[in-house]
């Protein structure tokens, strides 16, 4: 039986401003035997945990599947050693321009299903040369993506014009800066935009594969390789690159930051603002106003927002009915979770549970009150 497919139009731009129409056939589906050849492209100081997390995520599925589903391909600009912005040295074992449209790669080569681009500070220094191959190298991909500021390679070949995209907080200001027909979305995980994909920094890079690795089999899949490389069970893309915890960390000082440390530590305990304010030393009407402040909140707000965090990870993690998991996190019941819930994320706790919770389990047990 035939794979299904489609072909969706595609325009890339060169650096002399060039536009060439390409129509790239994208295969949605593939038989459960077929190999998927994963093609990732590294540079000289690119940043090694955008290269290596993905991989192995791609890895540890072939591991769990018991046989080599992903066929994985380090690529550089030619084959060779490759020195990591850490100064650890990778091997790339194929050149980016093998698979190019003006080359002729030998028979045996499998063409490319997945593109990725490694992020790092060397991306700022590829060449037009390169930025060309590459753009010629995506024409025979079926999804092409990007790790972190991987999305500026692919900025420059014209693929996410008028595409909604992410990369790493710290460079989101400098892309939609440099690329005004980008929209980036500053504070995502990661985003598709038909078959393109690109994601935040680092850690960010290993949630778009696990996604990807999802879209090609099942969310268990997925789950099983996030528990075996001892991650958050697949955070939806959407979510933000920070936890609330951190971007609080980072927005607090003084005492305050002193204190959401501790609570921090211990965010399911039976923490109140009075309490806290006596715990700094502040009177109420203080401690709220050292909140808003800093972190532009107020103290229940900022505890609720905990607690939530908390319940989205036992709805991922396990099959704990919403009125335990409601209790457990001092969020009150079943029904006060479920508006929480749903006003902070935009989805109800059993979509959530649905789409990112372990696979195999009872959803009317799960989220019976």
């Amino acid at each position: 039986m035939s794979l299904p497919t489609y072909l969706d139009r595609l325009t890339l731009g060169s650096s002399q401003s060039a536009r060439v129409t390409f129509e790239i056939r994208v295969i949605f589906s593939r038989g459960k035997g077929v190999s998927h050849t994963v093609d990732l492209f590294v540079y000289p100081n690119c940043q090694l945990l955008d290269a290596s997390g993905p991989w192995q995520v791609f890895a540890s599925a072939n591991t769990l599947l018991g046989r080599r589903h992903y066929d994985l391909r380090l690529n550089a600009i030619e084959p060779g050693e490759v020195t990591s912005n850490g100064g650890m040295t990778l091997v790339a074992t194929h050149a980016l321009s093998a698979f190019a449209s003006t080359s002729r790669p030998s028979a045996t080569t499998s063409p490319t299903d997945t593109l990725l681009v490694a992020g790092g500070h060397g991306v700022h220094d590829l060449d037009d040369r390169v930025i060309r191959m590459l753009a010629e190298r995506a024409v025979s991909a079926s999804r092409v993506g990007s790790i972190c500021t991987g999305a500026f390679a692919l900025a420059r070949t014209g693929l996410l014009d008028g595409r909604c995209v992410t990369t790493h907080w710290r460079q989101a200001e400098r892309l939609a800066r440099e690329f005004p027909k980008i929209h980036v979305a500053a504070d995502a995980l990661y985003r598709q935009s038909g078959n393109l994909y690109t994601s935040a920094g680092v850690t960010a890079g290993m949630d778009l594969a696990l996604a990807l690795v999802a879209q090609d089999h099942d969310h268990r899949l997925a789950g099983e390789v996030a528990r075996e490389l001892v991650m958050f069970l697949h955070r939806p893309g959407d979510q933000a690159q920070f936890s609330e915890g951190l971007r609080c960390q980072l927005a607090s000082h003084g005492r305050l930051r002193t204190l959401i440390d501790r609570v921090l530590n211990d965010p399911l305990a039976d923490w109140n603002s009075e309490g806290l304010a006596e715990s700094i030393a502040v009177t109420p009407r203080h401690f709220q106003r050292l909140f808003r402040q800093q972190l532009q909140m107020t103290p229940f707000e900022f505890l609720t927002r905990l607690r939530l965090e908390s319940a989205r990870r036992l709805l991922a993690e396990s099959d704990a009915s919403l009125t335990r998991i409601a209790e457990h996190c001092r969020i009150g019941g079943a029904e006060q979770l479920r508006r929480q819930f749903q006003r902070r994320y935009g989805l109800a706790p059993s979509a959530y549970r649905a789409r990112f919770g372990l696979a195999g389990a009872n959803p009317e047990t799960r989220d019976a009150s």
